[in-house]
């Protein structure tokens, strides 16, 4: 099973950019957890994460697979990733956007980690039965 870091753990970040390509072609499931914890910030300040695909780990694709909300706060942040829809993707890789306002320095700051989880086939038929009208 999958488990790893798309941006590592206490990473901290005050511009946009990019985190390493990771491959998942050996993953058995398309459909994964991906968490965003943010353990530090400074006030004023935003946070947007997304996943992007590519078949060769150079060329990514335009839009987005996945993205989160903006975020203010410390905390975790889960998002579910179903890349079913897209076999041929064969790494993914995070991208973030910080946007800081108001007085004083308007450098963001953020302290955050990235992490991408595998979910078992046991797993999301668990999830599935759970469901409303599952």
């Amino acid at each position: 099973m999958l488990d790893a870091f798309l941006v590592p753990a206490n990473s901290i970040v005050a511009a946009k950019g990019d985190g390493e390509a990771l491959e998942i072609s050996g993953a058995v499931s398309r459909v994964f957890l991906l968490t965003l914890s943010i353990t530090s910030v400074v006030e004023q300040e935003a946070i947007d994460v997304f996943v992007y695909t590519s078949v060769d780990g150079t060329a990514w694709e335009t839009k987005a697979i996945a993205g989160m909300e903006q975020k203010f706060y410390p905390g975790e942040y889960p998002l579910w990733v179903d890349l079913s829809e897209k076999p041929d993707a064969k790494f993914v890789r995070a991208h973030w956007d910080v946007y800081r306002w108001g007085r004083g320095s308007t450098a963001p700051q953020f302290q955050i980690s990235v992490r991408l989880r595998e979910l078992s086939q046991e797993a999301l038929r668990e999830a599935a039965a759970a469901a409303p009208g599952g």
